[in-house]
């Protein structure tokens, strides 16, 4: 059931309802024109990735600003993105079943719509599907740049199976897909410039073996918010599929720069607003904030602003703060900000999006694609 908005517009945000899904939209605005400028002089393509943030509204700010489309995991999220009038959609994932992949060719008749796919088998099935609905369907071939989870192996296997792709009446090879996931939260720039470096020689080799079997390879997509300067500047890599740079989270936050402090690229700029609920104990406060209010599969939060404070147990509704010193007690009723340590799950917790520019409410915008799991 949707949740009944926690704000309105021109509230103060001290008196939103908690917990609230709250976007700081200078730092939100700040960082859509950070990535904005780091890619335009490399000639590589935003795709951004809106599983992370499963809204059109936010989708199309990214295309306002230069973004090519952008990417989902989910057909469900597709759906969303292309009826809130997103043109060009990518599903960087596998899609298994009939049913969802009869839904995905039928949003070919609204928007430019593509999918992944590592095995013959699912090559067939989306080929059957495309041949019923009438379209031909673009697939990229994912490869395993590193990751150790979809993809199939990079150079022959990846063309061979492009290949049949290309061999299709129903289907159009669009490229590879070469995202290597576990890249972006190693925390030293060597350690992800490695890691990085070799998905770039694999999908250079892969590219160059396509080209010998005479087959164009229009995109070679991957990267994220920790690896995209890698990418980006590799000469091979054609789109960047970062998604949390619009957000940023107390995880992308441990990720050092080469001078070893906290990369300072992005800002944060997505928020759990709390309430305290309890402050009975010395030393101890009780937020309305937990497990069902903010994902901790990366971490706990931090509490934005306040080193005084420190989030460190969870339960279903609460969430435990150890205080410094009395003198740093938060009261019964303080509001608080919350930075979760992984922005995409927690997201998903909430219908609404409270957009809040200098203590004021400016904005709602739904979680379209809440719970889109299919």
């Amino acid at each position: 059931m949707l949740q009944m908005p926690p704000a309105a517009p021109g509230m103060q945000e001290e008196d939103i309802d908690t917990p609230a899904l709250v976007i700081d939209l200078d730092a939100f605005e700040s960082n859509l024109d950070a990535m904005a400028a780091l890619l335009a002089p490399t000639g590589a393509k935003l795709r951004a990735h809106a599983k992370t943030h499963k809204s059109p509204i936010i989708a199309k700010l990214q295309i306002a600003r230069g973004a090519i489309g952008n990417c989902v995991q989910k057909v469900t999220e597709a759906e969303v993105l292309a009826w809130g009038g997103v043109s060009n959609i990518l599903v960087s994932n596998e899609v298994v079943g009939a049913a969802k992949l009869a839904r995905l060719c039928a949003l070919s008749r609204i928007a430019q719509v593509s999918v992944c796919a590592d095995d013959e088998g699912q090559v067939a099935a989306i080929e059957a599907a495309a041949a019923d609905a009438g379209i031909r369907m673009t697939v990229l071939v994912e490869i395993d740049v590193g990751a150790s989870r979809c993809g199939v192996a990079p150079g022959p296997e990846a063309v061979a199976l492009a290949t049949r792709i290309a061999e299709s009446r129903h289907l159009i090879f669009g490229g590879l897909q070469a995202y290597h996931g576990s890249a972006q939260h190693k925390r030293t720039p060597g350690e992800r410039r490695t890691l990085i470096g070799g998905a770039v020689e694999a999908s250079r080799r892969t590219v160059e073996q396509l080209r010998q079997r005479g087959l164009d390879c229009p995109i070679v997509g991957g990267a994220g918010t920790g690896t995209f300067p890698f990418e980006s500047t590799s000469g091979v890599y054609t789109e960047m599929q970062a998604g949390s740079y619009v957000f940023m989270d107390a995880d992308y936050a441990r990720n050092l720069d080469e001078a070893g402090a906290p990369v300072s690229t992005f800002q944060h700029a997505l928020f759990v607003l709390s309430s305290v609920m309890s402050a009975t104990r010395p030393g101890i406060a009780v937020l309305d904030a937990g497990h069902k209010a903010v994902a901790v599969d990366s971490g706990l939060p931090t509490v934005w602003q306040r080193p005084d404070l420190r989030y460190v147990s969870a339960s279903d509704e609460h969430g435990k703060l150890d205080v410094a010193s009395e003198t740093a007690a938060p009261k019964v009723g303080e509001k608080l900000r919350l930075v979760p340590g992984h922005c995409d799950p927690t997201v998903d917790k909430f219908d609404w999006y409270v957009g809040v520019r200098k203590g004021r409410v400016e904005c709602l915008w739904p979680v379209a694609a809440r719970g889109g799991v299919s």
